[in-house]
């Protein structure tokens, strides 16, 4: 087996993610997110005509009808409108809007306009949405770490959650840059990311310390190419198929998983990366070495002998 020397790239691979994630910071910090309306309170009404309908004449029937700032969308067919009022109008404006879209509908022979659903969210409960969303995300990250912690070690505790948050703020980074909006589904795909980033770490740790303690004269940097060269078939069956399945739902899904499969496009193509030159790269900085992974035994038994 010839063994790739990914951690020779190691320091090419930090500049590359270290550019990404001030990008993604600085966006974050200038631009921030465009928080949907799960987060930031407002009204949803969603439409069916029983003809197709040209979304731009609606969007300026609404601007001037005292709807202006509303977001017009299909989803699922042409037949299919979703109508996002910002905060500030309230539940009742959003049956006056039926009413308003009935009306040019039936000034324009379009045919019939019915209400198939209606919500309205507070800006409270968006606020708290929002920050409820904020502590699952620590709360995953802070099991991760005491997972990791016990079933390896804690330096490779540290590269798991290095890599984990890499790609969080990456992701994060991605959606404040192409002002992609953000809502509860994009933040249950962001939880999802961190299951199968550490799902792909996990896979090269468990070669990493099987390596360590079968191959006995090996530096650590070339135990982990080795390792990552074993596991890299796998990762990238796994990652490829599963990316596959994303990009479908991405291309002809609609508009209402567009963000979800979107967040898991871009999450697991840098999860996959993190496994590699984030988690591994950072276990390596901390000086890992054989003697953190061997089992304790009794005094005066060699655990070079000792089986994996």
């Amino acid at each position: 087996m010839k063994v790739i020397n990914f951690m020779g790239q190691r320091k090419l691979a930090a500049i590359f993610s270290l550019v990404l994630l001030a990008v993604s910071i600085g966006s974050l910090a200038t631009k921030q997110l465009n928080w949907g309306l799960d987060f930031t309170g407002g009204t949803l009404v969603e439409v069916h005509y029983s003809e197709s309908v040209n979304l731009n004449g609606i969007r300026n029937i609404l601007d001037t009808r005292g709807f202006a700032g509303a977001t017009v969308v299909s989803f699922g067919s042409d037949q299919d409108v979703m109508i996002r009022l910002p905060q500030g109008y309230s539940d009742a404006q959003g049956s006056e809007l039926l009413g308003i879209l009935q009306e040019a509908s039936d000034a324009e022979g379009a045919g019939a306009v019915e209400l198939r659903r209606t919500e309205f969210v507070g800006p409270q409960v968006g606020d708290e949405l929002r920050e409820q969303g904020g502590l699952a995300m620590l709360l995953a990250l802070s099991l991760v770490t005491l997972y990791v912690a016990f079933r390896f070690q804690f330096k490779f505790a540290v590269g798991s959650v290095a890599a984990l948050v890499h790609d969080v703020i990456i992701t994060l980074g991605f959606f404040s840059v192409m002002g992609m909006e953000f809502d509860l589904t994009v933040l249950a795909a962001l939880l999802a990311v961190v299951g199968y980033s550490l799902n792909d770490t996990i896979v090269v740790f468990d070669r990493i310390r099987e390596n360590f303690r079968k191959i006995r004269r090996a530096e650590p940097f070339e135990v982990l190419n080795i390792s990552i060269t074993e596991t890299l078939d796998r990762t990238l069956v796994t990652s490829g198929t599963t990316l596959l399945v994303v990009a479908a739902l991405a291309l002809f899904g609609g508009e209402m998983i567009f963000g979800f499969a979107i967040t898991l496009l871009v999450g697991i193509t840098i999860g996959t990366y993190s496994s590699i030159y984030v988690a591994s790269a950072a276990t390596l900085a901390m000086g890992v070495t054989k003697d953190d992974l061997m089992l304790p035994v009794k005094e005066g038994v060699d655990q070079d002998n000792l089986s994996p």
